[in-house]
């Protein structure tokens, strides 16, 4: 199991980021993704496997004026 944004989620071997917005439904542009404190960069979330037992945040940025 991982934690995604407080709430338990199960994982599996090989889970990436990207695999996990997609199962999420996570559809905003503008996220920014944290595992276990730690920002990823957008290009590196293809190759980033998320480890059993983290805690991901998946934040959406907004903006406005």
């Amino acid at each position: 199991m991982i934690t995604v944004n407080t709430e338990s989620f199960p994982w599996e071997e090989g889970l990436t980021i990207t695999r996990l917005i997609k199962r999420k439904r996570f559809t905003f542009r503008m996220l920014v993704v944290k595992i276990d404190g730690a920002v990823v960069k957008k290009p590196a979330w293809p190759e980033t496997k998320i480890p059993d037992g983290a805690d991901v945040q998946v934040i959406h940025l907004m903006s406005g004026g």
